[in-house]
């Protein structure tokens, strides 16, 4: 049995510089989402963290609400270290890592050659999504945060 190869990915943009931030995960679930979260307090750890995302189930569990209380304990809504911001429900136009990810997926469809394994498809995935710089029109209908991403 011939089993399909799959990678999940969790990504951010920051507004400020339009780079994109990856991590690779087994599969997203609250765990993992909880720990990209760690990875970007670690990437930013003086800045307060504003995120816009779907509607994932494991973003609205139990474990999360957990973690982002424990984390926000006693501050002000406008001092919170991260807050997370809902699109719309199933309207994937509206998020700008949608199209980072299909960046990623036509540089792998026009340098398929490159990919003798599922090993060299995720490093070329990722190489060309941590050398681009984000600047989709749709990214700025958010405005711009004070050192947020």
């Amino acid at each position: 049995m011939n089993e399909r190869q799959k990678q999940t990915y969790y990504g951010a943009i920051n507004l400020a510089t339009q780079h994109c931030l990856i991590q690779a995960y087994d599969t997203g679930n609250s765990d993992n989402t909880i720990a990209f979260f760690e990875y970007l307090r670690g990437e930013y750890p003086n800045a307060r963290i504003a995120l816009f995302w779907d509607g994932a189930s494991y973003h609205r569990s139990k474990d999360l609400k957990a973690y982002l209380a424990s984390l926000n304990d006693g501050l002000d809504a406008k001092q919170w270290k991260i807050t997370c911001i809902r699109f719309a429900p199933n309207d994937p136009s509206q998020n700008p890592i949608e199209d980072v990810w299909l960046q990623g997926k036509r540089f792998i469809r026009e340098w398929y050659h490159l990919c003798s394994s599922f090993q060299s498809v995720k490093y070329w995935f990722e190489f060309a999504i941590h050398r681009q710089v984000i600047k989709f029109s749709k990214l700025f209908k958010y405005g711009q945060f004070s050192l947020t991403i």
